[in-house]
């Protein structure tokens, strides 16, 4: 088969194995797209029908991706120039996507129609800022940002607004739990959903009704959840509800990549999956085709530090070596910057400036770099809003300006 001759043996195996529960260990790099598409169109090769697969993953890009390599790999001739004979396509989602798909479906059962709105982040805070005001609750002691994190948190723990009400034992939660069940009341008058009753509502209209669960269960009988090391606790549920009795269930994920723990994501999920279903096979995908071998042997040390939270796995790659891993201890912030800075003016001499990039945690350290950079004339490009340019900052330079200009603060006066 000759979609299969491009792929590793490990990658194979996957592909190959399409009965039963599998997870599929996938590092950095080690081709775990190409894997699950793969897997989709051999499944489809195998006879099944491509409306009874679905692929889930986290990001709009990440799924256009994934169905674009799914159709392209479907276009390609199978004998000669015969093209492979399919009626209808895998469905290819974000969690939250599904979730839509789910609940118009069945909008009836929750008092909704097939058109419910969907509140956007900022519309959501309004409803919280008029909640508290109602409820003469003072936004200056009680940020509603918070109170609006703190109601996202619980969905995403599966925790209704009755749930968290009967289980309020601190002053905050008692206020959370009112402002929530004000907040509940004006959605429903809305006939809307904020985003995370998105998966909240699908998870509860699948426990309370079995017959939509089951003819879920009936329609993909072929599953795959991309990023599972990324899933919190609604996903899961919604995981598992949509599993059938064959558990014909595909998860791919890294425990070494699990950076989403600040939003809710569970790293238990994936590391209890044998205990879900008993009769899984792990397939380690090992191979990077990415990175060079120094950057992956420093990669490996690394990671072997985390001994509670991982499947242990060791990354290899064919790929050169490259060059040695470069570790600066800077005095300050200043002179990070500094060094940064005169390190790329130095590849700039034999490299072109957009293949140079710079990786920071927080938008805030942008500043020190930028400056660093500013100071060296050399061009540059944030993703997102250069710090300079962010209102809040032109606002505070502009009063700056003003301070010290006194012609202006005259002319003011």
């Amino acid at each position: 088969m000759k979609y299969l001759e491009s792929l590793n043996d490990k990658q194979k195996e996957a592909v190959l194995y399409t009965d039963g529960p599998l997870l599929i260990v996938a590092g950095a790099g080690a081709g775990k797209t190409k894997t699950i598409t793969h897997r989709i169109i051999h499944l489809i090769h195998k006879g099944v029908n491509p409306e009874a697969i679905l692929a889930v993953t986290f990001t709009n890009k990440a799924a256009k991706e994934m169905r674009d390599r799914v159709m392209a790999l479907l276009k390609e001739p199978m004998n000669g120039n015969q093209v492979y004979p399919v009626d209808g396509v895998p469905v290819v989602s974000t969690f939250h996507s599904l979730g839509v798909r789910i609940i118009k479906e069945n909008a009836h059962l929750i008092g909704l129609t097939k058109h419910f709105a969907i509140v956007d982040e900022h519309d959501a805070l309004v409803i919280i800022k008029d909640a508290m005001k109602g409820a003469d609750i003072d936004p200056k002691q009680y940020e509603p940002r918070k109170i609006k994190s703190i109601i996202s948190k619980a969905k995403g723990d599966f925790i209704t607004s009755q749930s968290y009400s009967n289980n309020a034992s601190s002053a905050m939660q008692s206020i959370v739990a009112r402002i929530w069940r004000d907040y509940e009341k004006a959605l429903k008058a809305e006939k809307a959903l904020d985003f995370d009753d998105l998966l909240l509502k699908t998870v509860l209209i699948l426990k309370k009704y079995p017959e939509v669960k089951q003819s879920y269960r009936e329609k993909w009988k072929y599953i795959h959840i991309d990023e599972y090391q990324d899933t919190n606790e609604v996903q899961y549920e919604l995981v598992k509800l949509l599993v059938g009795k064959d558990e014909n269930i595909c998860v791919v994920g890294d425990t070494d990549q699990n950076i989403y723990s600040w939003r809710g994501a569970n790293i238990k999920n994936m590391l209890h999956f044998e205990k879900d279903y008993p009769n899984a096979k792990i397939i380690m995908l090992e191979q990077n085709y990415r990175s060079t071998k120094n950057i992956i042997e420093v990669a490996n040390h690394v990671i072997k530090k985390n001994k509670q939270y991982r499947v242990d796995k060791t990354l290899f790659t064919e790929n050169k070596t490259g060059e040695v891993i470069t570790v600066h201890e800077a005095y300050d912030e200043i002179h990070e910057g500094e060094f940064v800075a005169s390190t790329i003016d130095e590849l700039l001499r034999n490299n072109n400036p957009e293949d140079i990039a710079i990786l920071y945690r927080a938008n805030f350290q942008s500043r020190v770099l930028e400056e660093a950079l500013l100071n060296r004339q050399i061009p540059y490009q944030v993703l997102g809003v250069k710090f300079f340019e962010r209102k809040e900052i032109k606002d505070l330079l502009s009063y700056i300006r003003a301070a010290f200009n006194k012609e202006s603060l005259s002319d003011i006066k």
